[in-house]
C-alpha cells in the first residue's frame, strides 16, 4: 500500500488521466443506454470528452479547466443536452479550484457556479411530475449541497495546507533565529574570554618584567633582595597559568568539570591582595574603601577587579619612574564606585581617544565592555596636574 501511495504522490497527472478514462467511459455508457435529444450522440460524446479533458489536466490548469466547465455548462443550457454522467467533471474542478493556492477569482467562480448549476438546471429542464413549488425548491436544494460540499472541502484543504505551510516556515525561522542567537552567545564568550586573557596576561607578565629588570640590577649587589623578585616572579607566573587554565578550559567543553578543578572569579575582596602584589612588584599604592563592604552581582566584583587590574598595569606602563598610584572604593547605596589615579607623566593622548586604542592593546575598550556590560559608566583621562585617573561607578542592577 506505501507503494502504491507513493508512485500516486508522485504521478499525480497520471492518476487523473486514468479517472478520466474512467469518466469518459461512464459517458458513453450513459448515453448509449438513453435515447440522446438535441444535437444527438456525437454531441454528447465530445462533450463527455472535454469533461474528460478537464479532469485530466485539472491540477496542471486548475483556471483554464475551470474557464472550459463553465463553457461546457453553457452549451449545455443552450442546447438542450440534459445533465449527464460526464458532468461528474464539475463537482471534480469546484473541489479543485477551491484546494488550489491560486487566484481568488478562480475560487469565487467556482463556488457561484455551482450553487446556480442545480437552480439553471431546474429552470431548464423542470421536473415532469413536479406538483408543487416547494418540491422543485426541495429537489434543487439536494442537487446544490454537493456542489457546496465540494467546494467547501477543497477550500477547508486549502486552508489547512496553508496552516501547515505557515508552521513550517514558523519552525524554519525560528530555527535560524536559535542559531543566530548561538553564534552570537558564541561570540560574545569568545569576547568575554579575549578580554579575561588580555587582563590576565598584560597584568602578570608586566609585573614579572618589572621584577625580573629589579632582580638583573641588584644581582650583584644584594642577592637576597634579587632572590625575593625572581620569587616573585615565581608566584606570579604560576597565578597566571593558573587563571589562565581556567580560561581555556571553558573553551573545551566539560573539561574543568572532568579534571575537578575550577578556579573562582576574582571578586572585590582580592582587590586587596592585587594591590599588595602591585605593591610587591615596586608601585606604591594608597588604597582605601569606603562606606559599608557588601555583596555585590558577581558580574559587578569581577568587572571592579578587572578594572583595578588594568588601571595599576596602565601605571607601571606608562607612568615613568616613581610613580604612585592610589585606589579608592566606595560603597553607595545602589552600586560602587571605583576612582584609581597615578602622579605619573600620564598615558599617550591617543590611548584614551577614540576609544582607547593605543595600536598596541585594548586596555580601555575592555574596561568600557565591562563597565557597559554592567550597565555603568565610566571616564578615563588625563588627571589635572599630571598623571592619570579612571572613574567608574558600577550600578548594582544592570540598566536595561
Amino acid at each position: 500500500m506505501q507503494r502504491l501511495y507513493d508512485f500516486i504522490r508522485r504521478h499525480p497527472t497520471g492518476v487523473d488521466t486514468f479517472w478520466a478514462v474512467v469518466l469518459f467511459g461512464f459517458s458513453l455508457l450513459g448515453v448509449a443506454g438513453s435515447s440522446p435529444t438535441g444535437i444527438g450522440a456525437l454531441g454528447y460524446v465530445a462533450v463527455g470528452a472535454l469533461c474528460s479533458l478537464v479532469v485530466a489536466l485539472r491540477r496542471r490548469a486548475p483556471e483554464k479547466m475551470l474557464v472550459l466547465t463553465v463553457l461546457i455548462g453553457l452549451v449545455q443550457l443552450a442546447v438542450g443536452m440534459v445533465p449527464f454522467p460526464g458532468d461528474f467533471a464539475m463537482l471534480v474542478i469546484i473541489y479543485t479550484v477551491a484546494a488550489h493556492d491560486g487566484p481568488r477569482w478562480a475560487s469565487r467562480l467556482a463556488l457561484s457556479g455551482g450553487l446556480s448549476a442545480a437552480l439553471l438546471s431546474q429552470l431548464r429542464w423542470p421536473l415532469e411530475d413536479s406538483r408543487s413549488s416547494a418540491a422543485t425548491v426541495f429537489f434543487t436544494i439536494i442537487m446544490t449541497v454537493p456542489f457546496a460540499l465540494a467546494w467547501v472541502l477543497g477550500d477547508s484543504l486549502r486552508t489547512r495546507r496553508a496552516y501547515f505551510a505557515q508552521l513550517e516556515e514558523r519552525a524554519s525561522r525560528l530555527e535560524k533565529e536559535r542559531e543566530a542567537q548561538a553564534k552570537v552567545a558564541v561570540a560574545a564568550e569568545r569576547a568575554r574570554i579575549a578580554r579575561e586573557l588580555h587582563d590576565v596576561v598584560a597584568h602578570n607578565v608586566s609585573v614579572m618584567v618589572v621584577q625580573a629588570d629589579g632582580a638583573a640590577y641588584v644581582m650583584d649587589s644584594s642577592p637576597e633582595t634579587a632572590k625575593q623578585a625572581l620569587e616573585t616572579i615565581a608566584g606570579t607566573g604560576r597565578q597566571a597559568l593558573a587563571e589562565m587554565r581556567r580560561l581555556l578550559g571553558i573553551l573545551r567543553t566539560g573539561e574543568h568539570q572532568e579534571a575537578g578543578e575550577y578556579v573562582p572569579q576574582p571578586d572585590v575582596q582580592q582587590i586587596e591582595d592585587l594591590v599588595e602584589q602591585v605593591r610587591g612588584a615596586g608601585l606604591a599604592v594608597d588604597f582605601k574603601i569606603e562606606g559599608t563592604p557588601r555583596p555585590l552581582p558577581s558580574g559587578v566584583e569581577l568587572t571592579a577587579y578587572r578594572i583595578v587590574q588594568e588601571a595599576l598595569t596602565n601605571s607601571r606602563k606608562h607612568g615613568g619612574p616613581d610613580v604612585g598610584a592610589s585606589v579608592r572604593l566606595v560603597y553607595f547605596d545602589d552600586g560602587l564606585g571605583l576612582l584609581v589615579e597615578d602622579d605619573g607623566r600620564g598615558a599617550p593622548q591617543e590611548m584614551y581617544e577614540d576609544g582607547g586604542a593605543d595600536g598596541r592593546g585594548h586596555g580601555l575598550i575592555g574596561m568600557r565592555e565591562r563597565v557597559g556590560m554592567v550597565g555603568g559608566t565610566l571616564d578615563a583621562g588625563p588627571r589635572p596636574g599630571g598623571g592619570f585617573r579612571i572613574s567608574a561607578l558600577l550600578p548594582l542592577k544592570s540598566a536595561h
